[in-house]
């Protein structure tokens, strides 16, 4: 048995069995009796069964036609619930969006979009995964997140990465430093000796400070390394030295007394952007997060813009900086990014 009926067909069905008239459901429907009449026969041939006994003085429901109409009533109901629901997720009434975020990010630029996101859409729920990039490619992977946002253009055949912003770098400065009292920014090259806190050599804070002072013939020899952001923070607060981090790195644990100063000659910036399963659409629920994502980054490190993170001549640069960096044998950062 073909089953192949419309919500139309079942409208005009359930019309003339209320109405027990093919004139009445003509009018009712906006149908000629003769349509009613074809959508009746389509739907007995369909069922193999008569609907109706009809003659030309009374049309009455047969007892297949009777159980029939019970089952109409629950499919367009049915129908009409399904509808509703899609609705409800298109107008961002209700779901669910996962996300996983490098720690620095899910540190500050995902909790007060998150909050934003939350009084505008109170319907929809959230989960928040921080973690390194190499893991939270893998929940992009297994679907297990709608999307990640990483440091760095992952370039796998299986994931799309749209740029977001750019993350700039500063540096940080403890107080009562003579460099905290100056103003404008600092050349890479006029820091570059005095004493660096930083990253390990992994992660891409790291390569990118050794990239920029690659460009002046500098090796950069940072005399502490630590892997957690809070722990940079507090040894500069305490006078140990100075930190370059990009600009949403440095904002994760800020300190009372900290100058943050943007360095330039590079004028380098991190790449922020957002990694999909390829050939998948994001929700509207998750694309609305997105977009709130995007201002929060332009408004807690303005100073640069996602062009310049996706074709900027310096940070492309200092990019080809950190490939020969990976070429002399230094590990590739895409699974340590803070």
């Amino acid at each position: 048995m073909q089953i192949n009926w419309s919500v139309r067909e079942l409208d005009v069905f359930l019309a003339l069995a209320e109405t027990l008239s093919f004139r009445r459901t003509a009018a009712q429907v906006n149908l000629s009796q003769s349509a009613v009449s074809g959508v009746v026969i389509r739907l007995e041939e369909a069922l193999g069964v008569r609907l109706f006994d009809r003659t030309t003085r009374s049309v009455q429901l047969t007892d297949a036609g009777q159980v029939f109409a019970e089952q109409a009533v629950l499919m367009r109901t049915q129908t009409d619930e399904a509808v509703r629901a899609v609705r409800n997720v298109a107008e961002l009434q209700v779901g669910n969006v996962r996300l996983a975020a490098l720690p620095s990010l899910a540190a500050t630029v995902v909790p007060a979009a998150c909050a934003r996101y939350r009084l505008r859409f109170p319907g929809v729920q959230f989960q928040v995964f921080d973690t390194l990039s190499g893991p939270a490619l893998d929940l992009v992977r297994a679907g297990q997140v709608d999307f990640a946002l990483t440091a760095a253009n992952t370039a796998y055949a299986d994931l799309d990465y749209t740029p977001l912003a750019s993350d700039g770098f500063v540096l940080l400065i403890p107080p009562g430093h003579p460099l905290a009292a100056a103003r404008g920014p600092l050349r890479w090259v006029d820091v570059a000796n005095l004493t660096h806190i930083s990253m390990p050599l992994t992660t891409s804070v790291r390569q990118y400070a050794d990239a920029a002072l690659l460009q002046h013939r500098v090796r950069f020899e940072p005399v502490y390394e630590l892997e957690h952001l809070a722990s940079i923070t507090a040894m500069v607060a305490s006078g140990l030295g100075v930190a370059a981090l990009p600009e949403l790195a440095a904002a994760v644990a800020t300190m009372p007394g900290v100058v943050r100063r943007p360095m330039v000659e590079p004028d380098i910036s991190r790449p922020i952007g957002l990694v999909t399963r390829r050939y998948r659409s994001l929700s509207p629920a998750a694309a609305a997060l997105v977009e709130m994502l995007r201002e929060e980054m332009v408004r807690l490190a303005p100073a640069r813009g996602p062009e310049s993170a996706a074709s900027g001549e310096n940070s492309a640069t200092v990019a080809s900086q950190v490939a020969k960096l990976t070429n002399l044998g230094f590990p590739r950062f895409p699974g340590h990014i803070q």
